[in-house]
Parts: structure tokens; sequence; C-alpha cells
């Protein structure tokens, strides 16, 4: 494929896809509907469950300079705060453009060559990783029967069955190949695999390696602890179960993958999420929107204020 032609689907599908996601959600609860849930909403818990979201933010700013440490670059704490939140602001634009532009923020105003501050971006992402999939396991562990249960109710065992043993072979012929193979494709899964091993061993060689990881794990609390709190701003959801709380956070989580800044696909994600534990459409689609904006207007302002201000406090500093 032409890299332009590339480049520019890269841009473009992700909008499309989110356009398309606000007027399915918009399909399912009205605009107007959406209005009044937000009017009778309860700000309070929306707005400490921002403050959540900020601590979790500010917490990623502050872990992020023990990578940086070892390689003797003891940058400013304001630099990385608002290095963090304009990336956050920039990736509603161009998905995974904030990465690089927050790699070139330190290189601008902290003289951290952009290779390495970019790699300890990739290796922040590797630690992120690992702790979304221990919060996958433990929603797992603990929604064990529910979950069984609702796929025995869905499918019928022998589906079950084979699907899990169709993913088994799938995984294995896929191991298989992608040892053997010296496709570009293969090399690249490979190299993405000993980029994660090494990513996962750098954090033992660490300096602050405890401080370190107790920043990952306050960081997803944060996280679970914003999503969590906001529910209780919706009336409707009053008595939602924990396990329904974890089970929508994830798939949000993911949403915000498929769209620039999850737009659209966030409310979506929840929505789908909550279904399963039979919550009504309305309320789970609101609720999914008064997070992803609550959370959305956060960072633009923050993230606007970081890019403006990023100048003025590096000029006044030297």
């Amino acid at each position: 494929m032409n890299p332009k032609i590339k480049k520019i689907l890269k841009i473009v599908l992700p909008i499309l896809l989110g356009v398309f996601l606000i007027w399915y959600s918009l399909s399912k609860v009205s605009f107007s509907e959406l209005l009044v849930y937000f009017k009778k909403a309860d700000y309070f818990w929306i707005v400490l469950g921002m403050f959540f979201g900020l601590l979790s933010h500010l917490s990623r700013a502050y872990r992020w300079r023990f990578q940086l440490e070892p390689m003797g670059y003891h940058i400013k704490l304001p630099n990385s705060i608002m290095a963090v939140f304009s990336a956050y602001l920039i990736n509603y634009t161009v998905p995974r453009a904030g990465e690089v532009a927050r790699a070139s923020i330190l290189t601008t105003y902290e003289g951290v060559p952009f290779e390495k501050g970019f790699g300890t971006i990739v290796s922040e992402r590797v630690a992120d990783l690992i702790a979304m999939s221990v919060i996958i396991l433990v929603t797992l562990f603990l929604q064990f029967d529910f979950i069984s249960s609702f796929l025995i109710e869905s499918f019928h065992p022998k589906v079950i069955f084979t699907g899990v043993a169709a993913l088994v072979l799938l995984f294995l012929f896929f191991l298989f190949y992608v040892k053997k193979s010296t496709s570009k494709i293969a090399v690249k899964i490979k190299t993405f695999f000993l980029g994660l091993t090494e990513g996962v061993l750098s954090v033992f060689n660490m300096n602050k390696k405890w401080p370190f990881v107790f920043h990952t794990l306050f960081i997803w609390a944060m996280y679970v602890l914003m999503f969590y709190v906001t529910t209780f701003s919706v009336s409707e959801l009053d008595g939602i179960p924990f396990g329904a709380v974890l089970i929508g956070f994830i798939s949000a989580s993911f949403s915000i993958a498929a769209t620039n800044g999850g737009i659209g696909s966030y409310p979506i994600a929840v929505y789908a999420a909550f279904t399963i534990f039979n919550i009504p459409e309305d309320p789970s689609i609101a609720f999914g929107w008064i997070v992803w904006t609550s959370q959305t207007l956060l960072l633009m302002m923050l993230g606007g204020i970081s890019l403006l201000f990023l100048p003025v406090y590096n000029n006044k500093d030297q």
C-alpha cells in the first residue's frame, strides 16, 4: 500500500469509526435524553472521578522520571507533567501522535535524545499492559462463576469447547509460524515480543524499581476508582455489581485504542459490558458519555494549558 494512503487511512478511519459510533449511540439514546441524564447527574461524584483521574496522570508524570534517571537525565517535574498532559491532548487529533510529541517535548526542553525518551514511553506501555492484564485476571477470578454461566447460557457447551480448542490450535500455529518464518510480519512480531520482554526486565534493573511498581499500581487503581465512583452520579446505576464495573472498565479501556481518545467508542463499550449484567441501555450509554466527557474535558483543559505554558515556564527557568 502507498505510504501516503496508509498514513491518511490511519488518521481518517478512526475518525469515521468515531462518527459512526456517536451516531449509533444516539440512535439508542437521543441527544435530548442524554441531556436529561447530564442535568440530573450528581456532580459531586463526577468531580471526584475527575480528581482520581488527575491523580493517575500526575503519578504517570512522576513515574516517568524513574525511567530517565538511570540514563543520567533528571528532568523537572513540571516539564514531565506538562509533557504528559500535552500528549493526551494531541492524541485526540492523530492517534499515537501524543507519544511522539511527548518525547519531542523532552528533547526540546530537557535535552533528552528523542529515541531515549520515546524508548521509555514504549517500556511504560509495557508496564501498563501488564497492569491491565492483572486487572483482567483478577476480574476473571472474581467473576468466574458469572462469566462461565453467562457463556453456557449464551452458547452451547460444544460451541464453547470447539471455540477454545480452535483458539489453542490457532495460538500454537501462530507460535510455530513466528518462530520458523523469516517474513517481514514474523520478524516484526518477534521484535515486538523481544522488546516486550526487554521492557519487563528493564523494570527490575531500575534503581527505583519498587517506587516504579508502586506508581504503576497506583495509576491503575486510580483509573478503576475514577470509573467506579462516577457510577454513583447516575441514580439508575445504584447498586451496580462491582464485577460489572470491572468488566465495563476493561471494555472501555480497550475502546480508547479504537478511536481518537475513545470518542464514540467509549460509551458503546460501556453499554456492551453492562448489557451482560442486564443493566438498561439508556443509563449505561449515558454513564459512558458522562465518564468520557468529564475525563476528556479535564485532559483538554490541562493539555491546552500545558502546551501554552511549556515555553513560558522554560523561558523563565533559563
